[in-house]
């Protein structure tokens, strides 16, 4: 296919493309002419970004001139970083020095890249802009330090999972990288293991300019801050910080420890981060938001906490500095109340987006009814709002409805105050309504569905789940009332073709009424294939494994069906 012909050429670092149309007069190449031949080497690597990692890694042993357009094209490198790549990892990553996002992959168990390796990687990228480490646990604080010398310029994305490092080597990323601005880190067990104080282990705050640690002065202001001493030196510490602080505008913990270690980092970055995401980490966050965000005015729009220990007083340092707040995902967070959120609904009147899953561990005081309310008569801007385990009532309802007039999207979950007098009210109601989620409401029957299906005129999906009183027929109604409405049912929702069905009802039926007569037979046949049209019409979707399970024990019983007709007929 145009193996002797290459038309990628270099000349001082770029490539010059001339196109070489071979026509089929010319005997060069025998068989099909090469049609990519008359197309730009951008177009081509189009072509091979559509492609699967198999797919391209074959099409780059075709020609010379594919194995170039797939080496300048290639943006995204994952690699297996297991100890046998250290050796062959700088001749592959000179052979694609364009690729920007680059992740190295090993497990635990195994023997990953060493320092070195790691170290060479921006010598190779020059245009490395995100860069993802997962199992390398064999990668040291010496390694980091030596890949952050080099000063990566376009460094944006750092994501660390289960590796090997600690404090130190984060230190010299945080000081080294001055374009970074996401951060992940997740199960790093060495820093989980520090157990110095907040000043001697961290961040660029705590570091001098060269990488040592700070001098005794700011560790006394930071241990003055964490203590909740006074006032000069709470103002010298943040006079400090503010001169060093840090570009980043995301930060993510998961499943980590010790959550005063973060101090000084949130602190560092407080005038820059838009997004703060702590899942599964350890520790007093109520301290932690206090001090980090003590007095001051930040840009955050965006805050998670999931199975964290926060409360009312975390929820009020939030809402003292982060006017900005367009999202709340608060899930099973142990001491957050009402109070906590009708600070929120106070301060953060630009709230678009509210997730609270109101699950409480010991049975104690959460969440309920009265915050939601104060959240929806002061907030009015919301357009998605998500509600796990509260007991929401008519006045809540109302008050969403009435001054919420974007709310496209909603989710009440877990909850036996929802019931068919809600979905009435939600019917009748919420007219921008456009995503209606039902899940574990066991007291929603046959009315309330019907009450969906005759209001909320631009509903386009209705998504039900483990609610006990819906069935297959009432989604099936749904089809003379709204034949373009999406709806996702749990469990009884298998969608077969018309003869599966009609096969299907056969054999159920002569399994339990063997004595019937064949033209009962018959008519169960028809309708049950009337049936199966009708839940075809309705666009249902399966979206649960009990209901997998269940079509495919409905399969196996249609098949068997299906052997035992001919047996019988053939004994007629």
């Amino acid at each position: 296919m145009g193996q002797s012909s290459s038309s990628c050429s270099c000349n001082n670092g770029h490539e010059i493309y001339r196109p070489v149309i071979i026509g089929k007069n010319s005997g060069d190449i025998d068989g099909d002419d090469d049609l990519t031949l008359s197309l730009p080497d951008e177009c081509l690597g189009s072509v091979f970004g559509k492609l699967g990692c198999l797919d391209r890694n074959s099409c780059s042993l075709v020609c010379k001139r594919w194995k170039c357009v797939d080496s300048k094209s290639r943006n995204r490198l994952v690699l297996l970083a297991r100890s046998e790549l250290s050796p062959c990892l700088p001749s592959l990553l000179s052979r694609f020095n364009t690729v920007s996002v680059l992740s190295l992959k090993c497990s635990r168990k195994l023997f990953s890249i060493d320092d070195a390796a790691l170290s060479r990687i921006p010598i190779f990228l020059p245009f490395l802009k995100k860069l993802k480490l997962k199992g390398c646990i064999h990668i040291s604080d010496d390694g980091l330090h030596a890949f952050s010398l080099h000063h990566p310029p376009l460094l944006t994305k750092l994501s660390f999972a289960s590796c090997g490092f600690g404090a130190k080597g984060l230190n010299s990323l945080l000081s080294n990288c001055p374009s970074l601005q996401d951060l992940t880190l997740k199960r790093l067990r060495k820093l989980d293991a520090t157990s110095s104080t907040p000043a001697s282990s961290l961040w660029p705050g705590a570091l001098s300019v060269d990488g040592g640690d700070v001098s005794n002065d700011h560790h006394n202001n930071i241990n003055a801050v964490v203590a909740g001493d006074a006032n000069k030196k709470e103002k010298d510490v943040h006079n400090y910080y503010y001169k060093r602080s840090l570009r980043l505008e995301r930060l993510c913990l998961k499943d980590l420890h010790n959550a005063r270690l973060f101090i000084p980092l949130i602190l560092s970055a407080s005038a820059s981060i838009k997004t703060l995401i702590v899942c599964r980490s350890s520790g007093n966050w109520d301290r932690v938001l206090e001090t980090s965000l003590h007095g001051k005015t930040t840009s955050i729009s965006e805050i998670q906490m999931e199975n964290v220990q926060m409360g009312d007083a975390g929820l009020l340092a939030i809402s003292s500095s982060c006017p900005d707040l367009q999202l709340l995902y608060l899930s099973r967070t142990t001491d957050c109340t009402d109070d906590g959120l009708s600070a929120i609904a106070n301060s953060c009147r630009k709230l678009r987006k509210l997730h609270i899953d109101a699950w409480s561990r010991f049975g104690s005081r959460t969440i309920g009814d009265e915050g939601v309310f104060s959240i929806a008569n002061k907030c009015s801007q919301l357009q998605e709002v998500v509600l796990m385990g509260i007991p929401i009532a008519i006045p809540s309802l109302n008050a969403l409805a009435s001054n919420c007039p974007v709310l496209e999207r909603m989710a009440l979950c877990n909850t036996d105050s929802v019931q068919d007098s809600e979905m009435a009210f939600i019917a009748a109601k919420f007219l921008a309504l456009k995503k209606l989620c039902i899940k574990n409401c066991p007291n929603v029957s046959k009315s309330g569905i019907e009450a969906v299906g005759r209001g909320c005129p631009n509903l386009v999906k209705l998504k039900v789940k483990r609610c006990k009183g819906v069935t297959q027929a009432m989604v099936s109604r749904l089809r003379f009332q709204r034949s373009s409405l999406v709806v996702s049912l749990d469990a009884g929702s298998m969608l077969f073709d018309s003869g599966g069905i009609s096969l299907l009802a056969s054999a159920v039926n002569e399994e339990e009424q063997g004595t019937a007569t064949a033209m009962t037979n018959t008519n169960s046949t028809r309708s049950a294939a009337a049936a199966a049209t009708t839940v075809a019409a309705t666009h249902v979707i399966c979206s649960s494994r009990g209901a997998l399970l269940l079509r495919s024990k409905f399969e196996s019983a249609l098949q068997l069906g299906r052997r035992r007709r001919p047996t019988e007929d053939n004994a007629s």
